[in-house]
């Protein structure tokens, strides 16, 4: 039986009360992550432990949904995944990608990451204000009557995001590229006591209750990269304690940053 439940009390931790920090997202590749200095900064320890696994869509798979990538004239990115994969079908099936693509992003954040791809100042790059859908729909409304929208996405996309496109009249097509499928953790979250737990997205949140359904929550920490994220965590009935981006932190690790600092105050 899951022991999840609503948890209503205020956050009781203090700073010394924090040994072990779930990111529930791969290792970072650099050294000179900002995550790395944190653990010297508070003297924690984080383990990388990614929830989900990114399976391609082939090209020939692709070619079965008949769409035509050229034909479009916008790109609408929610994750770096979708990023990753469309440059990845692109290139696969050698289709030139147009300079003059627009790109609306969910959050800055997935914006910079085209910088991988793309000459990012000489392309048309934009991004929601809060991370929200909700501004991201803001600066697609300015655009939605001259152009023709990409949304990439896996099998599990954000209906939100195509309920809007749907009701406000605009060409578009969702392209699956990738599949998500959910890693179990069970003997990671029964072997250590995590007091912090950072999630990056709201098929994570499924995959996260599932693997921690004889896991006690109770008092754990619960950070949100993303408002669709979060609304994926409150919506599950957990404890929702702090969320990136917001003004003062871009990234998670900047808000986890913020977060344990406040505990250090206590």
């Amino acid at each position: 039986m899951s022991t999840h439940s609503k948890v209503e009390n205020t956050i009781k931790l203090t700073l010394k009360d924090i040994k072990n920090i779930l990111i529930a997202q791969g290792r970072p590749e650099s050294e000179k992550s900002p995550y790395f200095g944190l653990e010297k900064k508070y003297g924690i320890h984080l383990d990388f432990q990614p929830l989900t696994r990114v399976v391609p869509i082939s090209s020939k798979e692709f070619r079965k949904q008949k769409i035509d990538i050229s034909t479009y004239s916008a790109v609408i990115f929610t994750s770096r995944n979708a990023i990753d994969n469309f440059f990845r079908t692109c290139e696969e099936m050698r289709i030139t990608v147009s300079p003059e693509l627009k790109y609306f992003c969910i959050t800055e954040s997935i914006a910079l990451y085209l910088q991988k791809f793309i000459l990012y100042r000489k392309r048309k790059v934009f991004y929601g204000e809060d991370g929200t859908n909700e501004s991201l729909f803001d600066v697609i409304d300015r655009y939605k009557e001259h152009e023709k929208f990409l949304y990439p996405c896996s099998e599990a996309f954000d209906s939100e995001i195509t309920n809007w496109l749907a009701s406000n009249n605009c060409v578009y097509a969702i392209p699956v590229l990738y599949k998500v499928e959910l890693i179990d953790i069970r003997e990671a979250l029964n072997n250590k006591d995590y007091q912090i737990i950072c999630i990056f997205t709201p098929l994570s949140v499924k995959s996260f209750l599932k693997s921690s359904e004889s896991v006690n929550l109770d008092s754990a920490v619960i950070g949100a990269f993303g408002d669709n994220t979060r609304k994926a965590i409150l919506t599950s009935g957990l404890r929702l304690d702090f969320v990136a981006p917001n003004p003062q932190a871009k990234n998670m690790a900047a808000a986890l940053d913020i977060f344990l600092d406040s505990l250090s105050k206590k």
